[in-house]
């Protein structure tokens, strides 16, 4: 694929990812403002409430991004049972709450400190004149120390605005949109040019953001009313512009939800393009994980995507028995209506099921066919799987049926993973049968003779909101059975490939025109 298609599809995409972002970060920083300076202002004059307030303002300075967006999920899962059952409406555990309250705790530390130490920083003899003047505390406080201390409290906002747009591309894995999804969706397909873009997009807001914040605290430094009104018409102008394509977006469009790999990127364009051939406005959410979008789904913040059969038969319904293919898919989807009113409007017809994965001649070399081959000689061995694997159950009941043991155990990247594989750097990996790079490097897979892992069918499901809408139900008829592994497999290869790449985008868009209208 040529770079310029790139270019235009990241360009294309920019006004939904950075409207997103701003009115993330800014909802952020204005809610961190509304929080610090308060605090701030009562610790200067509390040595008590200052220390605390600074350690627990560093403490979660030292918490990795992500880390601090993933811990708010499980804490509103929680709340969202609670007022569900409580008051008869949950609280969304997925996408704007969370990054939203990660993003304000990030933002405080650099105000907080600022502000005490800009204010703590004023010469005593400039508040005894004022209190020799006849000033009460908080009078000296609002006429005299604040407006000294400005250039220094600015500094602070600067800062945490830097932080907060930086740290926004990273709340894409919990379901917000983001300048970040160019970043995730460029990694997990080597779209090198969505990379850059994103980088690009996120140093540019920041910059822009942060030089317009400068004027203002030059304005107040000199008192220039101009550099003032600038400043603030500069930051009303970004913001308005960037969060515009928001307003166009109707209460029906759809949301088509995708996990965080090329296939699931590809049935996602495929998806919106029958959604767009009868008329059904749509847009994405892109890059979730297993759990993340299951949950979205069934709060309809999600209305349709593409899941597997094992995957919820383990993770969501927590079964360990396998009764064959077509009563798991039978079963699933009754328990899947049941329970979260989510309706499974069919399979598409391939399998993407998890395998272990070895180059052909090392499996020949040392005999090993199957799982149970693989295990005498796993305690000398080195398996590379993705983000999710070795914490999922299907793992745990290989190792259970197998008693499988390996010296290292190494998280990869999907597209690095197999060429990790590849260059010797692990001996076995966790694969996906449906994937391209099996018959482009020359995989073998091994055989699962216990039947350990479920069967993985590629489900369409769809929320709550849409699950009885007929229409919507017909838009998504043709799919199903319309996809068998080869078809799969060699789409996935057109993303996967290293010469002459498609993006996920023009993949969907050509499965698409396979199928009939």
């Amino acid at each position: 694929m040529n770079s310029g298609s790139l270019w235009q599809q990241a360009f294309a995409r920019l006004p939904d990812y950075l409207s997103q972002h701003v009115l993330l970060s800014v909802t952020a920083l204005g809610l961190g403002l509304a929080i610090s300076l308060p605090l701030a202002l009562l610790s200067v004059r509390s040595r008590l409430l200052r220390g605390p307030m600074l350690a627990f303002a560093s403490v979660v300075q030292t918490i990795p991004g992500l880390a601090l967006l993933a811990l708010f999920y499980p804490l509103l899962l929680a709340l969202s049972a609670f007022t569900k059952s409580a008051v008869g409406f949950s609280v969304p555990a997925l996408g704007f709450l969370p990054a939203l309250m990660a993003l304000t705790m990030y933002s405080m530390l650099p105000v907080l400190r600022n502000t005490i130490t800009g204010l703590a920083g004023i010469d005593p003899t400039v508040m005894m004149a004022a209190r020799g003047v006849g000033m009460t505390q908080w009078q000296s406080l609002w006429i005299v120390e604040l407006p000294l201390a400005t250039p220094i409290i600015i500094a602070g906002i600067r800062t945490a605005a830097v932080w907060v747009i930086g740290t926004a591309t990273l709340s894409t894995p919990v379901g917000q949109t983001s300048l970040g999804n160019y970043i995730f969706t460029g990694l997990q397909t080597e779209n090198w040019v969505f990379v850059f873009f994103g980088c690009v997009a996120a140093a540019t807001l920041a910059l822009v953001i942060d030089r317009l914040l400068a004027l203002v605290q030059d304005g107040l430094v000199s008192r220039s009313h101009w550099r003032l009104r600038l400043a603030f018409t500069g930051l009303a102008a970004v913001i308005a512009a960037s969060l515009f394509p928001m307003f166009a977006l109707t209460d029906n469009t759809v949301v088509v939800g995708t996990k965080s790999f090329g296939e699931q990127y590809i049935l996602g364009a495929l998806i919106q393009d029958r959604l767009r051939d009868t008329g059904i406005a749509s847009t994405r959410r892109d890059g979730l994980g297993s759990s993340v979008i299951f949950e979205a789904l069934s709060a309809n913040d999600v209305d349709v995507y593409v899941d597997y059969s094992g995957t919820i038969w383990t993770n969501e319904m927590h079964r360990t028995d396998i009764p064959g293919r077509k009563a798991v898919l039978d079963q699933t989807a009754a328990w899947l209506m049941r329970t979260h009113g989510i309706r499974m409007a069919g399979a598409l017809g391939f399998e993407n099921a998890y395998a272990l994965a070895m180059r052909a001649d090392k499996a020949k070399a040392l005999r090993v066919n199957s799982i149970a081959d693989l295990a005498a000689y796993a305690p000398q061995m080195k398996i590379g799987g993705d983000f999710e694997i070795f914490g999922r159950p299907e793992w745990h009941a290989l190792i259970k049926a197998y008693g499988l043991k390996f010296r290292v155990q190494r998280q990869y990247q999907a597209n690095f993973m197999y060429r990790a594989l590849m260059s010797g750097d692990v001996d076995v990996i966790t694969a996906f049968s449906s994937d391209g790079r099996i018959a482009q490097y020359g995989l073998k897979l091994l055989t699962d003779p216990k039947g350990a892992l479920p069967p993985y069918d590629a489900i369409l499901l769809v929320s709550p909101r849409y699950a009885h809408d007929t229409s919507f139900l017909s838009a998504l008829r043709p799919l199903v059975g319309a996809l068998n592994l080869k078809t799969m497999q060699q789409a996935n290869l057109l993303v996967d490939r290293s010469i002459d790449k498609q993006s996920p985008f023009q993949v969907g868009l050509m499965l698409s025109n396979t199928i009939g209208r």
